[in-house]
């Protein structure tokens, strides 16, 4: 078994078994920057097996919330738009990027599974296979990079963050989103939480940890936010329910609706969220950085 030795973001060889989830998560947390991380690492084997099973179906539930939140989010990035091009990097199924499609922007994304490539090209999305490479696209091309819940899943986020920044114009948008480790959820289910899972998730954020890793790769973090809270998360991790966490009639979704139908809880949601950020204890982190 091979395991790392020093730290992922910032090569420090002082790194400690994190109490309570080493022996059965295997986390271990640098010293120096604090940045917590799965201490073995995957082998091809081992991330392939993991992977196959992912199911890239094009009949997959999107909520229409989900849709109505990227136009949101694309709201933003429209004073971004130059060279009217957008990455998504493990686009998974390729919905956000069909959005901003609609909208006018050329799209391009990556993902590690063949089928999912062929999903997304079959849907109009440029698409490359495999992991992020300055190679796979002309440098300095794109006004917007995403990236949804993928930094938790890679080992080299330096290089990933290098990638970026090659790949993005001066002045352009890396936006990305994460698990949160300092989340009340893993406070509240501890070594239960169900996103602290090998080798699904390798790397575990805090608002300090993602803002060092992507600063120091030549970018300036413009806005950041860590909001929700999962009941379906609980309930997977607590082993009291089997409902997916993506599905049209799960607990989550179905909170959403109404908070959606009533304006009283659409305030209630919003000061949570306000509350959630300002504590970084939101379920997600999301970060807003422009490049130097």
């Amino acid at each position: 078994m091979r395991i790392h030795t020093e730290c992922l973001i910032c090569k420090s060889q002082k790194i400690k078994q994190l109490s309570d989830y080493y022996e059965s998560k295997g986390l271990v947390k640098c010293e120096k920057c604090g940045f917590v991380y799965m201490e073995k690492i995957p082998t091809i084997e081992d991330l392939n097996s993991h992977y196959e099973t992912y199911s890239y179906s094009s009949e997959q539930y999107l909520s229409p919330l989900t849709i109505e939140s990227y136009n949101v989010l694309l709201d933003e990035f429209e004073k971004y738009r130059k060279t009217n091009k957008i990455l998504d990097v493990g686009c998974g199924r390729g919905f956000f990027l069909t959005q901003a499609k609609k909208r006018g922007w050329e799209v391009y994304g990556t993902e590690y599974s063949p089928k999912a490539v062929e999903l997304c090209a079959s849907n109009g999305i440029d698409m490359k296979t495999g992991k992020l490479s300055t190679d796979l696209f002309n440098i300095k091309d794109f006004d917007i990079i995403t990236s949804f819940e993928v930094l938790e899943h890679i080992n080299n986020p330096n290089e990933e963050l290098k990638h970026i920044n090659n790949l993005l114009r001066k002045g352009g948008l890396f936006y990305c989103t994460t698990p949160n480790f300092n989340s009340l959820l893993r406070y509240y289910l501890k070594a239960d939480y169900n996103i602290i899972e090998y080798p699904e998730h390798l790397c575990y954020y805090v608002k300090k940890t993602l803002n060092s890793l992507v600063e120091q790769n030549g970018f300036k973090n413009i806005k950041f936010l860590s909001t929700g809270i999962s009941i379906t998360r609980i309930k997977t991790s607590k082993k009291t329910s089997s409902e997916k966490l993506i599905s049209k009639k799960n607990t989550d979704e179905l909170l959403r609706q109404n908070i959606s139908r009533k304006w009283y809880l659409k305030i209630a949601k919003y000061i949570a969220n306000l509350f959630l950020t300002l504590t970084n204890t939101g379920l997600t982190l999301k970060g807003y950085y422009v490049k130097k």
